[in-house]
């Protein structure tokens, strides 16, 4: 039986040409060696499995190499090639200085350059993993770094180059090698495939190139694990993402659409299925986050080419995120990115995850959107349809408003006597990707406006009475306080918010989600209750501080005294939580908090000699006059 070379050692790059992904380095290289002007000391740095001791054992092959080719490639024939494809070349040194990192190695590989080579025109010497040498070898290989023989040349490697001394770096030619693009990891691994006769699609190699980050080698291995595997020696996608144990992006897909459309309980069983297959709970929260990223990417067409996927997965990305809004998005990113930074202090890291997928199932109720699989075609001259679903007849007006969701007769208006648009206000016709608006329509002042309901307006059959609208809002509100539910788009998450200035707001209508009344005793134990999963989940003391203080309640407006600002930062940051909580349990969707900062004066105490004379002096100035006249002074 012959002995089984792994494909890293067997396909490993003998030439600059064959190197893959480092352009830029064998690029200088060559033209280093054509024009004759090689450095005495190379540094290549990067990660692991990019080709640092690769490039340098074929750097130090060709410039010993007695026969270049035109190509500045080495030629394999001549006696100094044939002795380093042998591993017998006297000129060419290598050492691991991470198992000879003491001075007394460096000492004596000094002792070695001072010795010509026998054959060749160089000496060189590779020491690898050179971050390793001790603080004593770094000083004792600096003068012969700095004015070595003219015939020697080092090359040394590291995975961290921070952690050299800045005088060796000075004394290097440094090249940067980059981590290996998905795209040449497959094509090589395609090469390979063909010259092994292994039979592989490009959705498995691309797979096994994204899971490598980077690295070739690492690459190489999970193809000689898969290939071995396979007992007909094919790689299938199915099966290589099983043996490497990766989670899959239809999971992705699946819950995302589980989140536009508020499914919790089937989110939560997604969630269950995911980690009863093993996969780490904090490595699906990185993913989903990268899932956000992929998708907020793909809604502009630049960016797409940012999206490092197969074609199938990237047709995948564009068909969902034409469906999710971008206010989704960018909150499911700020939510996912929380719950990362948090769930290493979490006590119950699965329920961690678990809230932060209720707060991202909640967003559509918050955030009053509706995603769907494609716009709604566009409406007869006469008519049009609001965001939220009220159909507004123009009496044969030309322009019209299109939210991008489908005719609902449950909730009908008739609005009379609508001018035409200012000439200086210009009509609003453009519709987002995706079916929806990020802001609400404006409409211009109506004359004489009024809401006609045709008696009680029917869906499905089941009679509902016409819902009246809110009142307008003729003020704008003050800095920092929460913005009322106005429509069913919103943009912003939250309090704080600054509202646009629009001339009239649109009519509200609010029947999909009544909001019911409550007591303070229920909002009270609401509130506590929320103290309590806090304290769950973060158990940070500052917040419980802020979360135990005295609440009062006016209609459905909750305020709350904070002694400074730092508590203001903070009960900020946790506001849109507690917002989600206590309207979903309260079942009130007009409910707000506010936050009123009463500084509280403190008392200098009296501690000091100084303190104390200056406290009494103030009292009887007499005192001072008294100290002047003696020529006294405090005793310190």
């Amino acid at each position: 039986m012959d002995n089984f070379v792994v494909s890293a050692r067997k396909y490993r790059p003998a030439t600059f040409d064959t190197v893959v992904g480092q352009g830029h380095i064998t690029t200088t290289l060559k033209n280093a060696i054509r024009t004759n002007q090689l450095a005495s000391a190379f540094l290549f740095c990067g990660p692991r499995g990019v080709g640092k001791t690769t490039c340098a054992r074929i750097l130090a092959k060709t410039i010993n190499c007695q026969n270049l080719t035109p190509e500045v490639e080495a030629c394999d024939q001549c006696e100094s090639c044939v002795s380093f494809n042998q591993s017998a070349s006297f000129n060419i040194h290598e050492l691991d200085a991470a198992s000879n990192n003491s001075v007394d190695d460096i000492r004596n590989l000094i002792d070695q350059v001072r010795y010509p080579p026998q054959s060749g025109n160089y000496k060189i010497y590779i020491i690898d993993e050179v971050h390793m040498l001790s603080a004593a070898a770094f000083n004792a290989f600096l003068k012969t770094l700095e004015e070595p023989p003219s015939y020697a040349i080092f090359i040394l490697a590291t995975t961290e180059k921070h952690k050299i001394l800045p005088t060796i770096l000075s004394r290097c030619q440094i090249f940067d090698f980059n981590r290996i693009q998905p795209a040449d990891i497959a094509g090589h691994l395609a090469s390979i495939a063909q010259k092994e006769g292994v039979t592989a699609d490009g959705d498995s190699l691309e797979l096994i190139a994204q899971k490598a980050d980077g690295g070739l080698r690492d690459a190489l291995s999970m193809f000689d694990l898969n290939v071995t595997f396979s007992p007909d020696r094919t790689l299938r996608y199915r099966e290589v993402l099983d043996n490497l144990h990766i989670l899959d992006y239809d999971y992705y897909f699946q819950l995302t659409d589980l989140l536009l459309t508020a499914n919790l309980p089937q989110t939560l069983l997604v969630l269950d299925e995911i980690l009863r297959k093993g996969f780490d709970t904090h490595q699906f929260v990185v993913g989903l986050n990268r899932h956000f990223r992929d998708l907020l990417v793909c809604k502009d067409a630049a960016t797409v080419q940012l999206l490092q996927v197969t074609e199938r997965v990237q047709r995948q990305y564009l068909d969902q995120a034409a469906r999710a809004p971008l206010s989704f998005l960018l909150s499911g990113l700020s939510i996912g990115g929380q719950c990362d930074m948090n769930f290493k202090q979490a006590k119950d890291q699965r329920l961690h995850v678990e809230l932060a997928l209720m707060k991202l199932a909640s967003l559509r109720d918050l955030l009053n959107w509706e995603a769907l699989p494609e716009p709604a075609p566009s409406r007869a001259a006469g008519s049009g349809t609001m965001p939220n679903g009220v159909a507004l007849e123009t009496n044969g007006a030309a322009e019209k408003k299109n939210g991008g969701l489908p005719p609902d007769d449950s909730l009908t208006a008739t609005v009379t006597d609508v001018p035409s648009p200012s000439p200086s206000v210009p009509p609003h016709t453009s519709e987002p990707e995706g079916g929806y608006q990020a802001t609400p329509p404006v409409l211009p002042p109506p004359t004489t406006p009024s809401l006609t309901p045709p008696g009680a307006a029917r869906s499905n059959g089941v009679a509902k009475p016409a819902i009246p609208p809110l009142p307008p809002r003729t003020t704008a509100p003050a800095a920092g306080a929460p913005l009322p539910v106005s429509t069913k788009l919103r943009s912003t998450v939250g309090i704080g918010a600054k509202p646009q200035a629009v001339e009239t707001e649109s009519v509200v209508v609010t029947g999909e989600r009544p909001s019911q009344p409550f007591t303070f005793d229920e909002l009270l134990a609401t509130w506590r209750a929320f103290s309590a999963l806090r304290k769950q989940q973060t158990d940070m003391a500052s917040e419980q501080v802020i979360l135990n203080r005295d609440l009062t309640l006016t209609g459905t407006t909750v305020r709350i005294k904070l002694d400074n600002h730092v508590q203001a930062d903070l009960f900020t940051s946790m506001l849109p939580d507690l917002l989600i909580y206590l309207r979903q349990n309260l079942q009130n969707w007009q409910l707000q908090v506010e936050h009123v900062v009463e500084l509280v004066e403190t008392k200098k105490m009296i501690y000091t000699p100084q303190d104390k004379y200056n406290y009494l002096a103030e009292k009887n100035p007499a005192l001072h006059k008294l100290r002047q006249a003696l020529g006294l002074e405090v005793d310190y």
